[in-house]
């Protein structure tokens, strides 16, 4: 890839915004003042996504992605290039896996799809957009993640974590571990690396069934893509503070 001059306004990518908590998290950095890649594989709800934040009058753009295929991450990569670079990268896109997740009865094929998408969808985008990121001067990588993830909570009897599940929570757990791997590899650098729980949000995932808005998960990730540059990195936090692991 060439290098090309950064945009004068900062550019943020959402992986997975075409929809729920990360279409939120779009429009929160776009008030914010940010110029935002709407990251999404499906072309029609990518582009309906692009155009309903626009007729909201938000500064964003579609980004073809699928944090699955290389090629489709390397064309994103050359895409933000063009744009002019990255300062923000919120890892968003994700998946439940089908059921049933009890371990005894768990197609390891579900298993290997949660953690291609929820893990290694992450490690390729973060390692794709790297390049871009170590040229801002406020560089921000934002795992999304769940609270379901903290091995505390899951072996903690009688704390409410959810149904049994081989697949999507031990993904968050995997997830975390890597976020801090990258933190510790990064450390001096500038790029601050961490993850978040937006606690249970009503989307697609859950069947609507959360408690919470789009708009209050997405809080937690607009302060952690806004951190100031002695920020914290490599840390697990959600609305109300940080989550043990």
């Amino acid at each position: 890839m060439t290098t090309t001059p950064q945009h004068p306004t900062p550019t943020a990518l959402v992986t997975g915004a075409n929809k729920g908590i990360g279409r939120e998290v779009a429009a929160g950095l776009a008030r914010l003042g940010f110029r935002v890649g709407v990251g999404a594989r499906d072309p029609q709800r990518l582009a309906d996504a692009v155009a309903g934040l626009q007729a909201e009058g938000h500064d964003v753009f579609a980004v073809p992605l699928d944090v699955t295929d290389q090629a489709s991450v390397d064309a994103a990569a050359e895409q933000l290039e063009r744009e002019g670079g990255l300062d923000v990268l919120v890892n968003n896109a994700g998946i439940t896996g089908t059921m049933p997740q009890a371990p005894t009865q768990v197609d390891p094929d579900n298993v290997r799809a949660v953690v291609e998408t929820n893990v290694i969808g992450v490690i390729r985008v973060t390692n794709a957009l790297l390049p871009l990121l170590r040229r801002s001067p406020s560089p921000r990588v934002v795992n999304v993640s769940s609270g379901v993830g903290s091995l505390t909570r899951q072996s903690t009897p009688g704390g409410d974590t959810g149904p049994l599940s081989a697949a999507y929570s031990p993904s968050k757990t995997f997830l975390n571990a890597v976020t801090v791997q990258y933190a510790k590899e990064l450390a001096g650098t500038g790029v601050l690396v961490n993850a978040g729980c937006p606690g249970f949000v009503a989307t697609d995932l859950n069947g609507h069934r959360g408690h919470r808005t789009p708009e209050q998960g997405a809080a937690v990730f607009l302060r952690l893509a806004t951190l100031p540059d002695d920020g914290p990195t490599g840390t697990y936090v959600e609305d109300a503070g940080e989550i043990p692991w």
